[in-house]
């Protein structure tokens, strides 16, 4: 997907940088996750956002050029470009961080010594068997029954960040838990 042509599609600036926040926010903690519990399933997951945080600056760059009819509509949207690149920069870093497993030649000493640490994060792709399907997260308990906290679900190719007790989780989501 990386290498594929990417095709503009209109969307509001609102809803352009609130993707990337919520992206910004959720990749630097799966990225540190991957290197420190020597997680290969969360660095792919970091891999796949970080194509996404391309495609949302690249739309974004787009609505800019489109906008902008004057030299001060230029310089209103100059701040806006800075936020997408401060985004992009957090994505890229990620990114990097990842990159630290294929060179990790001495094993995972970090994860071993973090496995008895208070906080993890875990993938877990629910089943079509699963009691939670169709069911909100409000009505699981999740977080009180199991002390876990849904932070993002991964639903085919979206993403649901800091989902709420009303979401609703489905068949095949994965679920990205602290």
């Amino acid at each position: 997907e990386e290498f594929s042509e990417i095709e503009y599609e209109p969307v509001t600036v609102k809803d352009l940088l609130t993707e990337m926040k919520d992206i910004s926010e959720l990749i630097i903690d799966l990225g540190y996750s991957a290197v420190l519990f020597h997680n290969m399933e969360m660095a792919e997951e970091v891999k796949y956002l970080e194509v996404r945080m391309d495609k949302l600056n690249y739309d974004i760059r787009m609505m800019a050029m489109m906008a902008a009819r004057t030299k001060e509509d230029a310089e209103e949207l100059a701040g806006i470009l800075q936020v997408a690149e401060a985004a992009e920069s957090i994505s890229n870093a990620a990114g990097d961080i990842v990159k630290l497993l294929s060179r990790d030649k001495t094993g995972p000493i970090l994860p071993k010594i973090l496995k008895q640490a208070d906080e993890q994060l875990f993938r877990i792709k629910v089943s079509k068997k699963s009691k939670a399907c169709k069911q909100n997260i409000g009505n699981l308990r999740v977080e009180s029954e199991t002390g876990m906290r849904i932070i993002a679900i991964r639903r085919d190719e979206c993403w649901i960040y800091n989902p709420q007790s009303d979401t609703s989780i489905q068949a095949d989501d994965w679920l990205i838990t602290r």
